[in-house]
């Protein structure tokens, strides 16, 4: 699936959730995106949806870049502060000590415990791959 085609789907995914503003912004790079193809008479590949994200901060829109920007870092003052590899390794060895893990049979146990810790505070897959790791070494 290319970019263009993972948009489109995102927006129907979107219009079903009713996010309305995330279906907004879609809508708006999907129109930016048929504007483009009509314009150019093109049909748009990859780069050229990427090019358009960033539409901003190649039209020298420092300053609407900035106020996105600006948006991200604020909403982002209220996401869990992600835990660092260090954090994160030493949870999985406190998780495998609790639960008396002593092998790949014994992953669940150890995922059961880790998973309401750490939830939204690190990837969920990293996770369960380094649980994995240490389990088989």
């Amino acid at each position: 699936m290319n970019l263009k085609e993972k948009i489109t789907e995102d927006m129907k995914a979107a219009m079903r959730a009713k996010e309305a503003a995330r279906l907004s912004t879609i809508r708006l790079l999907l129109a930016a995106m048929k504007q483009k193809e009509v314009d150019e008479r093109v049909a748009l590949v990859d780069a050229d949806v990427l090019s358009i994200i960033a539409q901003y901060e190649k039209a020298a829109r420092q300053d609407l870049a900035d106020a996105e920007k600006a948006e991200i870092a604020i909403l982002q003052a209220y996401l869990p502060q992600q835990l660092s590899d260090a954090e994160v390794a030493e949870a999985v060895a406190a998780a495998i000590r609790e639960s008396g893990a002593a092998g790949m049979k014994d992953m669940g146990k150890v995922m059961g415990l880790l998973k309401p810790r750490l939830a939204g505070r690190t990837d969920m897959g990293r996770l369960s791959g380094l649980v994995k790791a240490k389990l088989q070494g």
